[in-house]
């Protein structure tokens, strides 16, 4: 009767939650797929950043590595009452990045996308007044400089115009 259990509980295991049992019986070794070099791409974005618009301080934001590692956690603060997180993580099975954006006036985001040329372009839908807004956003790898330039876009016409949202530079705090 045990060892028949144990197949059963085994076999309902492997259909449940297959990723949880290889992390279960591997103990964790080569069964994260976060050690790859596509779940690496927006690690230019960890750090302290001060964020300024037009050369004044907008605020803070604060990325680090979340969830074991499998993840970017961000956490922004304005100048003024105004905050913010986000979580950041790159979807193997769709092959994309994902973000998922909470603010304190009550705002969500959910955007993906993909990492080229040098930038982290995602994008995503919301609605505005019971309207359907589309947003993306643009994050310019300026290791180089040490800095990184955010653009968020949005429209309001399935993406045939584009209007600034945000345009910010961060800069690494000393």
């Amino acid at each position: 009767m045990y060892p028949y259990l144990c197949s059963v509980l085994l076999s309902l295991m492997l259909y449940i939650e297959p990723a949880w049992l290889r992390h279960v019986l591997l103990e964790g070794e080569a069964a994260n797929s976060c050690d790859t070099a596509a779940a690496r791409q927006f690690d230019f974005w960890l750090g302290e950043w001060e964020v300024t618009v037009r050369g004044k301080l907008a605020g803070t934001n604060k990325i680090s590595r979340a969830a074991g590692g499998c993840a970017l956690l961000e956490e922004y603060q304005s100048q003024r009452d105004y905050s913010g997180k986000s979580l950041n993580f790159f979807n193997p099975e769709l092959g994309k990045w994902q973000q998922v954006w909470v603010g304190s006036a009550g705002d969500i985001l959910s955007l993906s996308g993909e990492y080229f040329d040098g930038k982290m372009v995602l994008t995503g839908e919301a609605a505005q007044d019971g309207k359907p807004v589309q947003h993306r956003i643009t994050w310019f790898n300026q290791a180089v400089k040490g800095t990184v330039r955010q653009l968020w876009e949005s429209s309001e016409d399935s993406g045939k115009t584009w209007t600034v949202v945000f345009d910010g530079l961060y800069s690494r705090k000393h």
